[in-house]
């Protein structure tokens, strides 16, 4: 998840050139902790260390069978284990400024139950222009936001959540990925089946 400084087409530009490197990097096999400092270098001497980009990548490694967080994001990543949540909110700055700039890594077993929460600024300071901040920590102690729920509900209620403090018109860009870890149990088409859900608006469609 890539984040670019700034808002609107230019954001968008800083985002795509963070996402396509990161991307490419870990389809190559690359660790997450070198994709992050290579896609910061490559960021830094595209635009001169002129803009930045907060970058978190989250992935599971079926190989060390081990849950990766890796960040260069001033915005914190939520962890839920056991039915409570956790901050991993350890200073970090954005890619793309400050030379040989590492980011923060978190490498925890992977087991069942495990939901990792990532989100941009837009959703952090959702609500501040108006005096209502997101309180997070109050939004996760809700029983229908809790770690047992599925990502997708997850995400929604987060996402609608800053949307909703925003009036509607959030004052930043707003993403929310979320990633669980769910028995294979609870899969009931099978181990071997894989799926993927996109959308996203397109304008003037009717």
């Amino acid at each position: 998840m890539a984040d670019g400084q700034r808002s609107g087409r230019s954001a968008k530009a800083i985002s795509n050139i963070a996402v396509r490197k990161s991307i490419s990097l870990l389809s190559e096999g690359v660790r997450d902790g070198a994709v992050a400092r290579a896609t910061h270098d490559y960021l830094r001497a595209q635009r001169n260390g002129q803009v930045t980009a907060e970058l978190t990548i989250i992935s599971v490694d079926l190989e060390t069978r081990t849950l990766v967080i890796s960040r260069n994001s001033r915005c914190p990543v939520v962890l839920g284990e056991g039915g409570s949540w956790r901050m991993l909110d350890e200073p970090s700055e954005s890619a793309g400024a400050r030379a040989r700039l590492r980011p923060i890594i978190v490498e925890l077993p992977l087991e069942a139950g495990q939901t990792v929460i990532g989100f941009s600024d837009g959703v952090l300071h959702a609500g501040a222009r108006v005096g209502t901040p997101l309180d997070l920590p109050v939004l996760l102690a809700d029983p229908a936001c809790c770690s047992n729920a599925p990502a997708q509900e997850i995400a929604d209620r987060l996402l609608n959540t800053a949307l909703a403090l925003d009036d509607g018109r959030p004052a930043d860009d707003i993403t929310v990925v979320v990633v669980r870890v769910t028995p294979s149990s609870d899969n009931r088409d099978g181990p071997e089946v894989r799926r993927m859900l996109v959308s996203f608006p397109v304008p003037d469609v009717l």
